[in-house]
């Protein structure tokens, strides 16, 4: 099993940047893709972004391409998120989450999440 805690989740106004982490611990954790999505209340859970077991791969959400950038390091056990150029609608609950496939934007294929980190966006 992994246990995933996300953390750096805030306030922050438009235009602004945030950096979120999610540090693992557990079973190896370069034996997992990670992935991060978003909810919003009344919502359906939506992609963010993944990243493959090594790093060497990653996809985004169009919504979020050019803006968001995922990261990984294996020695640390963590995956992060670098939010830029924040927009209202970004505000959502932050989750990373764990997969035993190669890489991928389905969430059904991750079968370890994070408890959320709350990002809001002020206009």
């Amino acid at each position: 099993q992994v246990q995933l805690v996300e953390s750096g989740g805030g306030l922050v106004q438009a235009g602004g940047s945030l950096r979120l982490s999610c540090v693992a611990s557990g079973e190896t954790f370069s034996g997992y893709g990670m992935g991060w999505f978003r909810q919003v209340p009344g919502k359906e859970r939506e992609f963010v972004a993944a990243i493959s077991q090594s790093g060497g791969s990653t996809v985004y959400a169009d919504s979020v391409k050019g803006r968001f950038t995922i990261s990984r390091d294996n020695a640390k056990n963590t995956v992060s998120l670098q939010l830029n150029s924040l927009k209202p609608e970004d505000t959502a609950i932050y989750y990373c989450a764990a997969t035993l496939t190669y890489i991928s934007r389905r969430n059904y294929e991750y079968g370890y999440w994070g408890q959320g980190t709350q990002v809001t966006v002020s206009s």
